[in-house]
């Protein structure tokens, strides 16, 4: 199954936490206070993350998951 799930590069996020303040499903946090981590458990793909992160480090890609 495919579903939708954001993906963060660890490279570009400062971990301001704005991502992890909008996520619905509080799927995001912050590790270590470096970068955000996405639960892909949680996260439902809606993509309000990326909206938000000011330097563009979150991606929703399509990603196959199983059940």
């Amino acid at each position: 199954m495919v579903k939708r799930k954001a993906q963060v590069n660890q490279n570009d996020c400062v971990a301001c936490g704005a991502c992890q303040k909008v996520c619905p499903k509080s799927a995001l946090s912050i590790h270590r206070g470096c970068y955000a981590l996405v639960d892909e458990n949680l996260c439902v793909g809606c993509g309000l993350c990326t909206k938000v992160c000011p330097t563009n480090a979150i991606d929703v890609i399509k990603k196959e998951v199983t059940l």
